[in-house]
């Protein structure tokens, strides 16, 4: 796994279509999706019956495979965060056990194997909330922790090679910036976003917020696009060429929002305690005052009041834990689950899995795009590799 960076040939998608005319949001086509934004807003009919198909299409969740942890009594085990690198050749895990292991994806797969032992393992003082790895440089893997730490390893040594000290409370999210692989964002408790580059200790910009922020996460389509979620139960979008005031606000929900995704250049998706999921248009949004008619849907059918419990979207399917211990899928149109699939609790003598849950809920996944498959875990560290089928 030695450092590489990826050439392309093309340049990434200008951010000032997206961000010049508020009222005319031009979409940039950077996945199939992308490409039907047009249709779905010109024939709602149309776009109906598409969302119909895609829901339909699947039916349930197959396991594919799976790595149970072998301390299931501990609850230092949970798992918070999910992230593949850059190929998605390998998996890196982290949270309440202050590690971050990687594992190989195709050693999953591999039923005949009892015990998965990590190809690399990573150990840190305090417990970690977030892990992404760079979409650029292979080796490269940022991490936030519950000291607010924010931290640069290489996965390919298994050593930390940069830290960031500036927030003064717990960090609960980072991510890198597709368009600039040297640029990435950290949201703490201390109610502030950081905006670093790999090469510099000192962030060069901070973005002061109400309340505390749980999730950061770039557009993957515009180089100064940064939306993150709030505990005061809203959603902040930040042109970060003018970071004093936002972009637009989003409102709707009615607790903490603890995550953030987006599903193509001009929709977001975000997740709270108050049990749902909501689909945000970025159309329909103003500078002035919050936007909450820019929520054109709300998911439900998952628990989620207490706990994080994972947000991942890909060609539209949204992905999210529970704290029932399942994971559910939901298709962007309609508001129903498609399917959910649960996790069961490890009996601790036979090492099998039994129909109760314990207790312990979903806490984190993670779409794999090469296979259309979705990495799921819950809070007794056990991790399952999903499919729809």
């Amino acid at each position: 796994m030695r450092s590489q960076i990826r050439h392309t040939s093309s340049a990434p998608p200008s951010d000032k279509d997206l961000l010049k005319n508020r009222d005319s949001l031009p979409a940039v086509q950077y996945n199939r999706e992308d490409s039907n934004t047009n249709q779905r807003s010109d024939d709602p009919l149309g776009a109906f019956f598409e969302g119909l198909c895609k829901f339909a299409s699947y039916s349930r969740f197959e396991v594919c495979g799976s790595l149970k942890n072998g301390d299931f009594m501990s609850s230092t085990n949970v798992v918070c965060t999910l992230s593949f690198d850059r190929d998605e050749d390998y998996i890196a895990a982290a949270g309440v056990s202050k590690k971050i292991k990687v594992f190989e994806f195709g050693a999953l797969l591999n039923d005949s194997i009892d015990i998965h032992y990590p190809t690399v393992e990573m150990s840190n003082k305090s417990k970690i909330s977030s892990v992404c790895w760079n979409n650029y440089i292979k080796n490269y893997l940022a991490s936030t922790d519950y000291d607010g730490v924010v931290q640069m390893w290489d996965a390919g040594t298994g050593q930390i090679f940069s830290q960031y000290t500036e927030h003064q409370k717990r960090a609960w999210s980072v991510d890198f910036s597709l368009a600039d692989p040297m640029m990435f964002a950290s949201g703490s408790d201390d109610c502030s976003v950081k905006l670093w580059s790999i090469n510099e200790r000192s962030s060069f910009g901070t973005i002061g917020n109400p309340a505390n922020v749980c999730c950061v996460q770039f557009s993957p389509s515009s180089t100064n696009l940064l939306v993150f979620g709030s505990a005061d139960y809203k959603v902040y979008c930040y042109d970060l060429r003018h970071t004093k005031i936002p972009w637009c606000t989003l409102a709707g929900h009615g607790k903490t929002v603890s995550y953030v995704k987006f599903l193509d250049s001009e929709t977001l998706v975000s997740a709270s305690t108050d049990n749902t999921l909501k689909l945000w248009d970025l159309n329909k949004t103003s500078s002035t005052g919050v936007s909450s008619s820019a929520c054109s849907l709300t998911f439900g059918g998952h628990t989620n009041e207490k706990n994080f419990v994972g947000l991942s979207a890909l060609d539209g399917y949204i992905a999210c834990g529970s704290e029932t211990n399942e994971v559910y899928c939901y298709y962007r149109s309609l508001p129903m689950p498609i399917t959910s699939h649960k996790f069961g609790c490890v009996d601790p003598v036979s090492g099998n899995e039994i129909v109760d849950g314990g207790g312990q809920f979903v806490s984190s996944v993670c779409w794999r795009r090469k296979s259309n498959m979705v990495v799921a875990a819950n809070s007794s560290g056990n991790m399952k590799v999903l499919r729809m089928v």
